[in-house]
């Protein structure tokens, strides 16, 4: 029997289902050197928490993460809580000698990341691991792209086109959540969903944004307070007026930016929740000198890729299904052709985080990775509170 590696995960929300489905599945699937158990599932919530952790197969539930971090039958903290509470969870779960996987974005500004960076690269040193959970890395196909570019398949990098567009804020009638609030989001489509299109980009292309250019929005400024027994009593508190059952929306709904990257190549950039029939469709486009490749979420088995030195009469986009055997991950899946989903990048994550503890290697994306995001981050947003002017990010390097 393997050596167990036990589990606390904090927050019980969206991202609690998709990363307990991927500690629950990857033992299962992938031949582990240590093996992960869901121990404890934190929520603010003592009932919602107790609910949670009974639904997705935690063994038991607290609303008290200090308590957690601090136990001695915990070796890896998981955080999925929002953005606000990061840093605080993270830097006592490293001090406290656990194992910190993280959800993306690092933090909700880049002196919490940088904090949060300084506390892993400590950690490193007792041999303590950390990892931020751009899961998405984690899809065969955009690994698959990696290799490709990697070996010289399109040539020199010339151009990258990114985008993110979901549509779930068209509606103004849509009503208010966290998301929405800068205090505890840090930013809205920028720093959501924008965050996955720049880590995605430079993740296929190995390449680092070192200077950008662009443009934030927000369309629908006020926005319903959700319904609910004290809402509208803890709304009328705050506020004292007719306006109780609204709040101001904080952030941004749509990001625009150009971005340079360090080798010299350009890039262009969209980040929308008001792309109306567009439900969550992340497409990044590589053009080289020699072929392009192009990878979309919403076809996620596959890649195009274009050969610019085939013969004229043959040349076109090239569709691949990444679903055989050699390519990442896949072997210990389903037969050959047989899909996968969504949910199946948080195994992948939680093996590759697993591997990494295990042979005492530093895993990907790190800590460091997550403060170069946040920098471009701040860096669009400087940008567009100075009529996008170009801003330099800091520290990027090639």
């Amino acid at each position: 029997m393997a050596e167990r590696l036990r589990v606390a995960m904090v927050g019980n929300g969206f991202m609690g289902a998709a990363h307990s489905q991927g500690w629950r599945v990857a033992p299962r699937f992938f031949d582990l050197a240590l093996q992960p158990t869901m121990d404890v599932l934190v929520g603010r919530d003592p009932a919602r928490a107790a609910q949670a952790a009974e639904k997705w197969g935690w063994r038991e539930s607290s609303s008290d993460w200090r308590e957690v971090v601090e136990r001695d039958d915990i070796d890896v903290v998981d955080i999925v809580t929002p953005g606000d509470s990061h840093a605080e969870i993270a830097i006592a779960a490293l001090e406290a000698g656990k194992h910190v996987l993280c959800e993306k974005p690092l933090a909700n500004s880049t002196h919490e990341a940088e904090a949060m960076t300084r506390a892993a690269e400590v950690a490193a040193g007792r041999g303590i691991r950390s990892m931020l959970g751009f899961t998405y890395r984690r899809v065969p196909a955009t690994a698959f792209a990696r290799r490709l570019i990697a070996d010289g398949r399109i040539g020199e990098i010339r151009h990258v086109r990114a985008s993110y567009l979901q549509d779930w804020l068209v509606d103004p009638a849509a009503p208010m959540t966290w998301r929405l609030e800068k205090e505890r989001a840090g930013s809205g489509a920028l720093g959501d969903i924008g965050a996955h299109a720049v880590d995605l980009a430079e993740y296929m292309t190995g390449l680092r944004l070192s200077e950008v250019s662009g443009v934030l929005e927000t369309f629908v400024r006020r926005r319903p307070r959700p319904a609910g027994p004290t809402a509208g009593a803890i709304a009328g508190a705050a506020s004292g007026g007719a306006d109780a059952e609204y709040g101001d929306v904080t952030v941004d709904d749509v990001a625009l930016f150009r971005g340079r990257f360090a080798s010299g190549a350009l890039g262009t950039f969209e980040a929308s929740r008001m792309a109306t029939g567009r439900k969550n469709s992340l497409r990044v486009e590589v053009s080289g000198s020699h072929g392009a490749i192009a990878f979309d979420l919403e076809d996620l088995n596959a890649l195009e890729l274009y050969d610019a030195r085939d013969a004229s009469e043959e040349q076109g986009f090239k569709r691949i299904i990444v679903t055989e055997p050699e390519h990442p991950w896949v072997a210990a899946w389903w037969p050959a052709g047989h899909m996968l989903g969504y949910e199946h990048g948080f195994a992948n994550q939680a093996k590759d985080f697993v591997d990494a503890i295990a042979a005492g290697t530093a895993p990907r994306p790190s800590f460091t990775d997550g403060l170069h995001v946040q920098r471009v981050l701040d860096a669009v947003e400087h940008s567009s509170g100075t009529d996008g002017a170009w801003v330099g990010v800091a520290g990027a390097t090639a």
